[in-house]
């Protein structure tokens, strides 16, 4: 195992600073350009600076006393504050982390992604353990696992090799599609959004291929006119929406899936702004089943997704991941079901 005098060798400082700067000691100053150089070869030669992580790592008991009962929450705060769908999966996790003497840490991604610092973040908060809502290398989740546990939530970590909690986007979307097949549908479109960091990639997306799958399974062809890729954005879902209806009127499709609540009411708003009646000129389905879908004009069928069990279910993977009662990374999918209200409701012959 890497020991300080290893560090103090590596940067050329004094095993005193090096244990000052890891202990976070605060009686003598150490110049941040040193810190960094310590918190660097503390990455480079995988010394693991947390007491807590160390019995982890070495498979002992980690005493009652020790432990911080303190568990990090990587998500964008601003996001979890406005979307509702992650706020009702934050507040599953805090309930159930709570109930069981836990406190949940919030972290932002720049502390996590500065890898020279990492783990002087994760040592100074005392972290346990940590739940990824916001997306993260995995490469940096892999290094991070030698220290504490981790469990992702949400589609980025669906194929990962790290415990997560999610539900089947794929499968979801093909339901909906085939709702509206057997309801008269034939020319249907999808509103949604990408992946990767400017959200673009909209043809890797789970979502996307579930509605991709069923299309084909039923042999009905996709206008790729009628595929708008939001980039998670209600105003560009209003705004698409605006462009497709006044581009050919003529030719619009019959039904919308959306990926998600925010994306379907922006775009109702528009059909309703140009004349067309929701939903026998054109039916909308969205996914997440928010509080203000019941609430839209008309209400939105949507797809029920179970937003704070799913926190709960983090929020307990992860705590016995920290007590050491789970050693593997556990897939855990949580059901879903169709949810049908006015936008939808239409047979059409």
């Amino acid at each position: 195992m890497v020991r300080l005098k290893d560090i103090a060798e590596y940067v050329g400082v004094s095993i005193s600073t090096v244990s000052r700067v890891i202990q976070n000691d605060q009686t003598r100053n150490v110049n941040q350009e040193t810190k960094n150089k310590i918190w660097q070869a503390v990455k480079e030669l995988g010394y693991i600076p947390n007491q807590h992580a160390r019995n982890l790592v070495n498979n002992r008991q980690t005493k009652t006393n020790t432990r911080s009962m303190k568990i990090g929450w990587v998500a964008n705060p601003i996001q979890a504050e406005i979307n509702p769908y992650f706020a009702q999966i934050y507040t599953g996790i805090r309930d159930t982390l709570t109930k069981y003497d836990y406190t949940l840490i919030s972290v932002t991604k720049d502390e996590i992604e500065n890898e020279a610092l990492l783990l002087k973040t994760i040592h100074d908060l005392g972290i346990e353990g940590l739940i990824l809502i916001d997306r993260i290398d995995i490469s940096l989740i892999e290094y991070i696992q030698q220290t504490i546990p981790v469990v992702g939530l949400d589609f980025y970590y669906t194929d990962k090799n790290i415990a997560v909690v999610d539900y089947n986007r794929e499968a979801a979307i093909k339901m909906v599609v085939q709702y509206f097949i057997t309801h008269g549908h034939r020319e249907i479109g999808f509103i949604g959004g990408g992946i990767n960091k400017t959200f673009e990639d909209l043809h890797a997306e789970f979502r996307f291929k579930g509605y991709q799958l069923a299309m084909e399974e039923a042999g009905l062809s996709m206008n790729p006119d009628w595929v708008i890729n939001t980039m998670w954005k209600m105003e560009n879902s209003y705004e698409e929406m605006n462009q497709l209806i006044k581009r050919d009127r003529e030719h619009l499709p019959t039904a919308m899936v959306c990926a998600s609540d925010m994306m379907a009411i922006a775009a109702m708003r528009a059909a309703i702004e140009n004349n067309l009646r929701i939903p026998e000129d054109m039916a909308f389905f969205g996914v997440d089943n928010i509080e203000m879908s019941k609430y839209s004009s008309p209400p939105l069928s949507t797809v029920e997704i179970p937003k704070y069990e799913m926190g709960k279910m983090a929020a307990k993977t992860i705590m016995d991941m920290v007590e050491e009662k789970i050693t593997l990374p556990v897939k855990l999918v949580l059901p879903f079901e169709l949810i049908i209200r006015e936008s939808s409701s239409i047979k059409r012959t």
